[in-house]
């Protein structure tokens, strides 16, 4: 089913904004990026979702492979001993230490799925046949793997689940622009415009949308 998305700002990245704007979305792909008005108008059997703030395309993830093989993600049932942000450092090390297949692979799912709940749709790669599970969990999580000319190097510090922390702005951070026929990866920010995604404030992710599907939805 074709379904609509819209807020009262979208911002394709590489076009001009769209105040009270929407993207359509047919299967995987965009079918329209427009005003709301006229976005509904021309396809008015599909549904529609409103949603709070701005719809901006998926963001990059460039820290993926760190806080995936160098950071532990608890379990819910692990929230009143460790905590429920990614553990690192010493603290992963003296975990890992005990970790299992299953446990590791447990943490893995979860990163990939905290990840999203950030709206991270791409991550920078590779993820090579050096580690083939984790290679597999990324696959299967759907996201895009994008190989940078040159290999991501390690940062100081602790990685961030959020795609703004290591402070690039939308253009950089985006995983691709918004356009009719590309891939339908969005990232729904309860914010009220661009500024508002930098910085140290709150900017909440409300949902995420991964080749068309809903895998996020705050509210």
């Amino acid at each position: 089913m074709l379904t609509i998305h819209a807020a009262p700002l979208v911002l394709p990245v590489g076009a001009a904004a769209v105040v009270d704007g929407a993207v359509a979305v047919d299967g995987d792909r965009i079918a329209a990026i427009g005003p709301y008005e006229e976005v509904a108008a021309a396809h008015p059997a599909a549904r529609v979702r409103r949603w709070p703030g701005l719809i901006a395309p998926g963001l990059r993830q460039d820290r993926a492979r760190e806080l995936l093989t160098r950071c532990y993600h608890p379990d819910p049932r692990e929230a009143d001993e460790l905590g429920e942000l990614p553990l690192w450092g010493e603290d992963f090390e003296r975990i890992a230490v005990t970790t299992d297949a299953t446990r590791r692979a447990g943490s893995v799912r979860r990163g990939l799925q905290r990840m999203l709940r950030h709206g991270t749709t791409h991550v920078s790669g590779p993820f090579g046949a050096d580690d083939p599970a984790l290679r597999t969990a990324v696959a299967r999580s759907g996201l895009v793997v994008q190989v940078a000319p040159r290999p991501v190097p390690v940062r100081e510090g602790v990685p961030d689940l959020d795609p703004f922390a290591a402070g690039g702005d939308l253009a950089r951070t985006a995983g691709a622009p918004l356009t009719v026929g590309g891939r339908a990866d969005l990232a729904v920010f309860d914010v009220p415009d661009e500024a508002a995604l930098y910085g140290d404030g709150p900017r909440p992710c409300v949902a995420t949308v991964l080749a068309g599907r809903l895998v996020h939805r705050a509210r």
